[in-house]
Parts: C-alpha cells; sequence; structure tokens
C-alpha cells in the first residue's frame, strides 16, 4: 500500500476523516488499521477557533501532524487538512497489525481490544508525544492507503460539549477495535 500524499490530506476535512477509515498509520515498527475518525473544522468544538498557539497547526498547514495534550495527561494525534480552509482529522482507534509486542509493552495491557481503542491509549500504544507535533505526514508518522473501502458509520463526535450536533465522527462499522459507543445513525 503506497503512502498517502499531501493532495489525500489538502481536501476538505470531513472527506479525508471518512477516507481515512480503512487507511493504515504507521510509526516507527508500529503499525494499525485507522478504524475511527473524527473531523474538525471551524466549528465550535474545534481547536481553530481558539486564538493563539494552539489551533495554529490547524489554521496554517495541512498534511502535518498536530499533537495535544488533553487533561493533562493524554496525547492526541491529528492530521491537518484542507490547503485553502481549516481543519484536522483526530485519529480516535486503530486495529493493531504490526508491532503488537511492543504496544502490548508501552501498554501494559495484553487486551488487543484495548491497546489503540481511544486516542490516549493510540499515541501511547505508538508512542506517539508532543515531538511528533508539526513535522510532514509521512516523515515519521505515515499513513498508507487502504486497499479496499469498508463499511462506514457517522455519529457525533464523543468527548465534546459545543457543536454536538455534527456526525462527523467515523467509524467502520461492526469492527471490535472501535472507541466508546457505537451510535449508528440512520
Amino acid at each position: 500500500m503506497a503512502l498517502l500524499g499531501k493532495e489525500f490530506f489538502a481536501r476538505d476535512t470531513v472527506t479525508v476523516a471518512r477516507e481515512m477509515i480503512g487507511t493504515h498509520l504507521v510509526v516507527g515498527g508500529c503499525e494499525g488499521r485507522i478504524v475511527e475518525t473524527e473531523a474538525y473544522t471551524t466549528d465550535a468544538a474545534s481547536h481553530a477557533v481558539i486564538t493563539g498557539k494552539r489551533g495554529a497547526l490547524m489554521r496554517e498547514t495541512f498534511a502535518h501532524v498536530y499533537v495535544y495534550l488533553i487533561y493533562g495527561m493524554y496525547y492526541c494525534l491529528n492530521l491537518t487538512t484542507e490547503s485553502d480552509g481549516i481543519g484536522a482529522v483526530l485519529i480516535r482507534a486503530v486495529e493493531p497489525t504490526r508491532g503488537i509486542d511492543l504496544m502490548i509493552k508501552r501498554r501494559g495491557t495484553s487486551d488487543l481490544k484495548k491497546l489503540a481503542s481511544g486516542p490516549g491509549r493510540l499515541t501511547e500504544a505508538f508512542g506517539i508525544d508532543l515531538g511528533f507535533n508539526g513535522k510532514p505526514v509521512n516523515r515519521e508518522i505515515k499513513i498508507r492507503g487502504r486497499k479496499s473501502a469498508p463499511e462506514i458509520s457517522a455519529s457525533p463526535r464523543i468527548g465534546i460539549t459545543r457543536a454536538v450536533e455534527l456526525e462527523w465522527r467515523f467509524y467502520e462499522t461492526g469492527n471490535p477495535f472501535v472507541s466508546g459507543a457505537v451510535r449508528k445513525s440512520e
């Protein structure tokens, strides 16, 4: 599977978030199939609406890594989008496929479903921290294309209090590695 080029990330954030389902996240010797994402643009839940440094990467770049710390203890991995706009895709969960022993060591659990399901678990399993922030995609953090398009469901995003009506959380339907409650929208 080829690496996704800059042009993939230059597009509309919601489209990119949906089309990242089934792609592969590669960091060092670890790899996993992305099974859950969330889109953030200029909506009220987005860091881009916060003035100052925190949302600057979302406003100023595309195809870059945006890592931030939440609750003073968990890192979240985002990839910036939109060459002519503002956005980022939060990677919420992956299905581990390679480097599983290292992920188990980093996370301290052998439960495969809990290795990288959820943004904090994912970054811990893959060894992602603020040192990756601001770097171009496909240097240290690589995204490989998908073999085929999986069935994808959408729901409201998780853990936010603003713009909760937007169904910008995407996940592979029926995949056991998806984090949180699965609320299929129909």
